[in-house]
């Protein structure tokens, strides 16, 4: 069984940056995507990123484009979420999340399998 686990969360005012980690437990794992994914309170889960892990492309949800970077580091089995210009809509916990195949989407939580505990990012106005 595959865990993630995400480190980085916390409070920083609007504008600020914050930069999320999520370390795998296992170093070779069947995985063609790995994610991130965010829900605030009263709110469903939503896509914010994603990388290809054949070839590293990023995907990014409009909201967080220009904003947002996701980068990996295969050597360390860890992928991170930098976040710039942070705004208080950005408060949510974040999730990051693997998929072992290819499902046809990479926006949607149904297309993964392994997710991690979440952790809270709080942005103040």
């Amino acid at each position: 069984q595959v865990q993630l686990v995400e480190s980085g969360g916390g409070l920083v005012q609007a504008g600020g940056s914050l930069r999320l980690s999520c370390a795998a437990s296992k170093r070779t794992f069947s995985r063609t995507l790995m994610g991130w994914f965010r829900q605030a309170p009263g709110k469903e889960r939503e896509f914010v990123t994603t990388i290809s892990w054949s070839d590293g492309g990023t995907y990014y949800a409009d909201s967080v484009k220009g904003r947002f970077t996701m980068s990996r580091d295969n050597a360390e089995n860890t992928v991170y979420l930098q976040m710039n210009s942070l705004k208080p809509e950005d408060t949510a916990v974040y999730y990051c999340a693997a998929s072992s195949y290819y499902r046809g989407s990479y926006d949607r939580a149904a297309a993964y399998d392994y997710w991690g505990q979440g952790t809270q990012v709080t942005v103040s106005s």
